[in-house]
């Protein structure tokens, strides 16, 4: 099984000022790259009968090498495996979105989720890698020397630099300590699970909110380019890499304790996407990351050999009473206990939920 393995890198300023020109190049790459191909297709929108075959990766490498790299010289001062993933990258989008899969290729802003990808003459040390051109990169952590990477993705966050890979991991198959369980999502409370245990979620946006905001409000005449702009712009980023990390680390560790100590683990199909158009619920989901809790705890129990059961987004695990299975009309928002009609039962509707849950995957 591939996972990634991210960590962070202990670079100087020589080196963070050469990560950033392969930052540049591999941007300057997508960018025109995806202005060209946006032209194709306009053209060929236009004159259906006298179209331009679409091109690929390597179509696109071979217009840059002709065109773009004579005007740029600065292009031979990084590697050159920077502009090639970066157009791969842009071919493998085109097809997500001629697939419908995911939105076209837009163009991308310099400081903004910044990075690049490199292969051949790699390394691995205990507490530095090799990059290319680059050199030597040291490390806070001690890496896995026992595989040799393929490619190194480095990536800089507000003003730190990570490098991450793949490496390959054999699944586990532990004896868990619960059969089945279930697990309800809120706003409350992260997740309820069937057993009783509730998690409460880390709600970091809402906690820096209005530091954030008072961040924001101060940097709102500063002049865009100036010194005290690109600090105070270093200063948000932090903070929000702050918020998205405690965000992070809150959901590994539940994710990561239904995957060890439950054989199987019953979510219901939430639509977070149709939750969202909910204004004035939108920013609570936002801050829980329940897209991320699914995403984690599906790899996870693949790695510890744990079975996830998606139960229909349709199921009413709330509306049903987990005695006697009574079904309410309407539950609001509002009733945090649910009382069942037929048999009187009062609990705890995220309780009864995951209780539902837990019975629809038995």
């Amino acid at each position: 099984m591939l996972l990634g393995f991210k960590t962070e890198l202990k670079v100087n300023n020589q080196q963070r000022t050469q990560l950033a020109k392969h930052c540049g190049v591999a941007r300057h790459a997508w960018n025109w790259g995806v202005a060209l191909t946006k032209n194709i297709l306009d053209h060929n929108k236009a004159n259906p009968q006298a179209g331009i075959k679409f091109p690929t990766a390597l179509d696109l490498h071979k217009w840059l090498v002709a065109m773009v790299k004579p005007e740029c010289p600065w292009y031979y001062e990084v590697s050159k495996c920077a502009p090639q993933y970066a157009l791969r990258q842009l071919s493998e989008a085109w097809k997500q979105a001629f697939k419908k899969v995911k939105k076209p290729p837009r163009f991308k802003k310099k400081g903004r989720a910044d990075s690049f990808t490199v292969d051949g003459s790699l390394a691995v040390d205990q507490f530095r890698v090799k990059l290319p051109v680059i050199g030597w990169l040291k490390t806070y952590e001690r890496l896995p020397i026992d595989q040799k990477p393929k490619s190194f993705t480095i990536s800089r966050t507000a003003d730190r630099w990570f490098v991450s890979w793949k490496i390959e991991i054999e699944p586990t198959d532990e004896v868990k300590s619960v059969a089945v369980v279930g697990v309800d999502l809120g706003i409350k409370a992260l997740a309820t699970l069937s057993t009783g245990e509730v998690f409460k979620g880390a709600k970091s946006y809402s906690y820096y909110e209005k530091k954030l905001s008072r961040l924001q409000w101060l940097n709102r005449h500063k002049i865009k380019g100036s010194s005290n702009w690109k600090k105070a712009q270093i200063q948000i980023a932090r903070l929000h890499r702050k918020i998205a990390s405690i965000r992070k680390d809150t959901l590994h560790k539940l994710t990561s304790y239904l995957a060890k100590n439950h054989s199987k683990i019953g979510i219901e199909d939430l639509n977070v996407s149709g939750m969202l158009a909910n204004h004035k619920l939108a920013k609570a989901i936002a801050d829980m990351g329940f897209y991320e809790f699914r995403r984690q705890l599906g790899y996870k129990c693949e790695l510890y050999g744990s079975e996830l059961v998606v139960v229909d987004r349709w199921f009413a695990s709330s509306k049903i009473c987990s005695n006697c299975g009574t079904k309410k009309e309407t539950l609001s928002l509002s009733e945090r206990v649910f009382k069942c009609d037929g048999c009187g039962l009062e609990i705890d509707r995220d309780l009864n939920a995951s209780i539902n849950l837990e019975k629809a995957v038995s």
